[in-house]
């Protein structure tokens, strides 16, 4: 099974830790932050979608524009573009990119947030509208023929994209979600099923699940794992980094938060931690951190506390051969996709490119190795 590494190009410096600088799109720190990932051995990049944030497409296009080899992930939600439309323009990307292009679904689980976009369907039914919404998109993209769909949420008359994925086996789709709702959604889509970082006990739960969903499909997809990474020389003093990451925190809540949403900092109340989620995924880092502030070997919850998990907000704590080493006891459920990014966000990448991730192939290989000569 190939492993993936997928890191994080944000439009701007920003973190729980960091509070925003430069404007809305800052060209040069998206270009330094995608050049660095590909130097340092990334294979793709997550580009995110927010409601009040500049368009991922387009952010995605120009990391292209200025790397060679570095994947995209483009963060997409479904039903602010007709399915047709969306198709034909990440095909355009994949086209340019040659073939670098997957795209990630973002049903969305605040409701608040969709409605800074005019959106007020319920979230069973943005799932719903989701699993159409990809339905037409495969068929634009692999249709040689004009084609129909009646759907309750699309309708489509003689629809047809010229333009196709730039690879055979077309554009991956990574898909969220682990609601009642958006499990079955993902079963029939998803080629990759991507969740934050959980428990070990909690993702191969989640893990049968999704396979259970993708089985009548005759499906098999690929699951993708989102992490914080906190590395040192030592683990004392990788802990030390982690007390000090939840300390600077906690202070720039406690002085309005990142600047990075206007939303999301009206929703603080200066508690100490953040109003309980709306969506399942959330709700499921919360009920580990519920547990302990360290579970299984060295995942930290604290951050994902604080934030009342608003987003990949979990970590491995460690030196780099222990995270790897507890990267591998997610391998071994059948991760094979790692999203990670750091609260420093370049700095951070770079060392994991240079620390972490030659260490976790390193410890691959090792095995495979072992395996081979134990046969």
């Amino acid at each position: 099974m190939s492993v993936e590494f997928i890191g994080y190009v944000g439009h701007f410096d920003s973190s729980e830790t960091r509070r925003r600088s430069g404007p809305a799109i800052d060209v040069p720190y998206i270009e330094a932050v995608a050049k660095a990932h590909e130097h340092v051995g990334f294979d793709r990049v997550l580009v995110a979608f927010h409601s009040n944030s500049a368009e991922s497409i387009l952010i995605g296009q120009h990391i292209a524009h200025v790397t060679d080899r570095l994947g995209l992930m483009i963060a997409h939600r479904p039903g602010f573009t007709a399915p047709t439309l969306a198709a034909r323009q990440l095909a355009t990307l994949d086209q340019f990119s040659r073939g670098r292009a997957a795209v990630h679904i973002i049903t969305g689980g605040n409701d608040r947030e969709l409605a800074q976009d005019g959106d007020s369907l319920s979230k069973d039914e943005r799932y719903a509208r989701a699993s159409e919404y990809l339905d037409v998109l495969r068929q634009e993209w692999t249709s040689a023929k004009p084609f129909d769909y009646d759907g309750k949420f699309y309708q489509v008359k003689g629809g047809f994209g010229d333009v196709k994925p730039y690879r055979a086996e077309g554009i991956p789709v990574f898909f969220g979600g682990a609601s009642e709702a958006a499990i079955p959604v993902a079963g029939k889509h998803a080629d990759v099923y991507a969740l934050w970082g959980e428990t070990l006990q909690q993702t191969a739960d989640l893990l049968g699940r999704i396979r259970g969903a993708a089985a009548p499909h005759g499906r098999s997809p690929r699951f993708s794992l989102s992490l914080r990474p906190i590395l040192a020389e030592t683990e004392e003093l990788a802990w030390a980094k982690a007390d000090a990451i939840l300390a600077r925190a906690r202070s720039l809540r406690e002085t309005g938060g990142n600047g990075r949403s206007p939303h999301n900092a009206r929703q603080y109340d200066g508690s100490g931690s953040a109003p309980l989620p709306p969506n399942e995924g959330s709700r499921r880092l919360l009920e580990a951190a519920a547990q302990g502030k360290r579970l299984d070997k060295r995942l930290w919850t604290e951050i994902a506390a604080l934030t009342g998990a608003s987003g990949n907000s979990t970590a491995l704590v460690g030196t780099p051969d222990q995270v790897a080493e507890s990267l591998l006891d997610y391998h071994d459920l059948g991760i094979s996709t790692f999203l990670i990014r750091g609260f420093d966000p370049l700095v951070d990448a770079i060392q994991y490119g240079r620390e972490l991730i030659p260490e976790f192939h390193r410890r691959l290989a090792d095995r495979a190795a072992t395996k081979v000569a134990a046969e």
